[in-house]
């Protein structure tokens, strides 16, 4: 019984001390948003105070155009994520972006209400603050989850729809970012708020993307840092303890925008089968599946992924 007990005591301490290791190397202070600004506000970046945030955006390209482009991020993410697509975008289009409420530089919804019905309803109450009264929307993953039931709930505000790899259906993940994994795992996902390891962060990358090589330090500096803005590790974990909308998407066929479904062939986070379900329920569509691309088409290959925009678009 001895022997045991002082077994015990000598786990309970081993346990114990990589408990502490582990916190030292991993745990990472929130960052300031006056800090992360410094290095990740754009050249056309604002802020705009809405709903008690002081959402980040960007208004770029053609002032004159009547019909801009609003194009939404995906989960983890930011507006940063199409910054290859805007380039060449705002030489025709006035191109705008945001960080959705919960990620960037934005920070969280004051009530942590991460529900697509309030995603839905900031999304109107930003369009409405920036006076646009018609656009094209596009958006990826989460973002073009908001973009579809947008579409659905306030059908004369949106003249085209582009999914790029959307939410929406009922679906079995190939595989998914370790990020995302941890966040739905009970008492476990509450030490993501201080603990997060820059690893989870280019793992999380290497998951969506289908050529690993792409993910470059840079990149994963962005997602790591954005990741400690004050508030965001928090919103990750409220987001994946909302329940799913199992029901919604049976809304889609209903949708009667003009839309372009743009799908990486090899997402493995949201497989290609929703892509042809979309393909089958909208009924004023078009398909392009993009080959050796992953869940985030527009970051991995934006020239590829721009091909069928352009033309969509014009």
């Amino acid at each position: 019984m001895k022997k045991l007990k002082k077994g015990l005591g000598r786990l309970f301490i081993s346990l114990g001390f990589f408990i502490l290791l582990v916190v030292f190397l991993f745990s990472h202070s929130d960052i300031s948003v006056e800090a992360l600004k410094t290095k990740y506000a754009l050249t056309s970046s604002d802020f705009m105070p809405l709903q008690g945030m002081q959402v980040h955006f960007s208004d770029a390209g053609d002032p004159t155009d009547s019909i801009p482009v609003v194009l939404i991020h995906g989960t983890g993410s930011s507006l940063h994520t199409f910054n290859g697509w805007s380039d060449r975008l705002t030489e025709e289009h006035r191109i705008v972006r945001m960080d959705l409420p919960g990620y960037g530089l934005t920070g969280p919804f004051p009530d942590g209400d991460y529900s697509m019905e309030n995603y839905v309803k900031f999304l109107k109450s930003f369009l409405d603050e920036m006076e646009i009264n018609r656009c094209a929307l596009a958006g990826n993953s989460l973002g073009g989850g908001i973009a579809w039931r947008f579409a659905e709930k306030y059908p004369d505000r949106v003249e085209k729809l582009v999914l790029i790899d959307a939410s929406g259906y009922p679906y079995t993940s190939q595989s998914e970012p370790i990020a995302f994994e941890i966040a739905k795992i009970p008492v476990i996902k509450n030490a993501l708020k201080f603990i997060t390891p820059r690893f989870v962060a280019r793992s999380s990358l290497e998951n969506v993307y289908a050529d690993n090589t792409l993910v470059t330090d840079d990149l994963v500096d962005r997602y790591f840092e954005l990741t400690l803005r004050e508030g965001n590790r928090q919103a990750f974990i409220d987001r994946f303890a909302r329940e799913k909308d199992t029901t919604a998407y049976r809304s889609i066929p209903s949708i009667k925008t003009p839309t372009l479904i743009l799908w990486g062939e090899a997402d493995k986070l949201i497989p290609l089968q929703s892509a042809y379900r979309f393909h089958d329920d909208l009924p004023n569509d078009t398909l392009v599946i993009l080959p050796n691309l992953g869940h985030v088409p527009m970051e991995e290959n934006p020239a590829m992924s721009l091909e069928s925009v352009l033309d969509f678009l014009n």
